[in-house]
């Protein structure tokens, strides 16, 4: 396995601050738009797309033949709470770009998941380490309600940029809102700054 030195490990007992706002969680709740949609690995696949044209898709097993990254990393949601010490298994976005022959491209991202949801993203804040296409938590299978079985993980945004069953990532030149962008989330999610909303 390999260890993404930008997650970084830190000793479990290290005391250090959380976002302003936020308050330490030890569950892990479950929030969504929608109902949990039923997924089948035989048949999951996911994209990137440029210019409108799918470039490259991984099947289930191809995405799990890939060189798998753990990560131990702090989360953040909107809602405000904060989990510390979270471990998890994937793919990271460099790797999947690696694989398909394409340079990271410039401008932004929008996720694409099951169910409808969308989220926009910065390419700078999924590349180099940053974002990843996660299947395990806790050395367990990704639970369906977690997002299960892929979710994209961006630990240094607000927990709704990493988006829950997701299926395609879609470059763009210009940023656009996703769903609840749409709905007056800010258009970044840094939970450092507390942007929260449109207006912070």
């Amino acid at each position: 396995m390999i260890n993404n030195r930008f997650f970084g490990k830190r000793r479990p007992d290290a005391p250090r601050p959380i976002p302003p706002g936020q308050y330490q969680e030890d569950g892990f709740p479950v929030l969504s738009a929608g109902p949990t949609p039923k997924v089948d690995t035989a048949t999951w696949e996911f994209t990137i797309d440029i210019k409108g044209s799918t470039v490259a898709s991984w099947s289930w097993d191809a995405l799990n033949a890939l060189p798998q990254t753990d990560i131990h990393t702090d989360i953040h949601c909107v809602t405000k709470w904060s989990k510390l010490d979270t471990d998890w298994c994937g793919v990271t976005i460099d790797t999947l770009l690696k694989d398909a022959g394409i340079d990271p491209p410039a401008g932004f991202a929008m996720a694409g998941c099951d169910g409808g949801y969308t989220t926009n993203i910065p390419v700078a804040d999924i590349v180099d380490g940053k974002g990843m296409l996660v299947h395990t938590f806790d050395g367990q299978p990704l639970a369906p309600e977690h997002g299960g079985p892929v979710r994209l993980l961006i630990p240094h945004l607000y927990l709704w940029k990493s988006a829950k069953w997701v299926r395609n990532l879609r470059f763009m030149d210009q940023d656009a809102p996703g769903f609840w962008e749409g709905y007056g989330y800010h258009m970044y999610g840094d939970p450092w700054r507390e942007q929260r909303y449109s207006n912070d």
